[in-house]
């Protein structure tokens, strides 16, 4: 890992309960991708039709409740917020879920490590805003993770990019919407302004804690 601007805020609030820190200690290595080393989705969850990283995946709810639905496709999450991790082992124990594998810390350092081709599809759902101009260069979507999308999404595979702050969504459609390899799937404004038809909302969403209501980018690996 290279030294680099933070994408992200906080990486913990309150003490974790006794239950979410034996998640963390027994639970979490059994089912973490690597600190280090080659990261293969198609090795790392095996015998899935298909591999789905979520980066930034908050409390968890969007993610276990994906696989939850999606037994047959593999799912990764990178989260910086312990107590992000903490809630999502805890859906994974409580709904039995065996095809998710979790990583706590920066999506960029897993993302470096996998293969060209080797994703059907990811999510990056209400990042951390950065809603300042002289704060811009952190928010994650610039043009190296652009780039990076397109390497690890497979031909056809699709993006989906999520925010409720204005600033972001306006900064993260001019980045993506010129980034070779990535075609906007919107054909009107329902399009990115309606929920997509497998989204499942999440905690923060409830909170309307954005400027704006909520939008939603899918881009098509082309």
């Amino acid at each position: 890992m290279t030294d680099r601007l933070r994408t992200f805020g906080r990486t913990k609030s309150r003490t974790l309960s006794d239950r979410q820190q034996g998640l963390v200690d027994d639970l979490l290595p059994q089912i973490g991708i690597p600190a280090s080393g080659p990261v293969d989705p198609a090795k790392l969850v095996p015998s899935k039709a298909a591999h789905v990283l979520e980066i930034g995946f908050g409390g968890g709810e969007h993610l276990t409740g994906q696989a939850a639905r999606n037994p047959d496709i593999g799912y990764m999450g990178v989260e910086p917020f312990i107590n992000g991790v903490a809630k999502a082992l805890t859906q994974i124990e409580e709904g039995g879920l065996e095809n998710v594998r979790l990583h706590e810390g920066d999506a960029r350092d897993v993302m470096e490590r996998m293969p060209d081709q080797c994703l059907d599809r990811i999510f990056l759902l209400f990042p951390d805003p950065w809603p300042k101009i002289r704060h811009a260069k952190r928010r994650f979507v610039q043009n190296e993770t652009a780039a990076e999308f397109v390497r690890l999404l497979k031909s056809g595979g699709n993006l989906r990019v999520a925010t409720d702050v204005k600033a972001y969504a306006d900064h993260a459609l001019w980045i993506l919407r010129r980034t070779p390899g990535l075609e906007w799937q919107a054909a009107a404004a329902a399009d990115w302004r309606d929920p997509p038809p497998d989204h499942l909302t999440t905690r923060y969403e409830t909170k309307q804690l954005g400027d704006c209501a909520p939008v939603f980018f899918d881009f098509l690996r082309v």
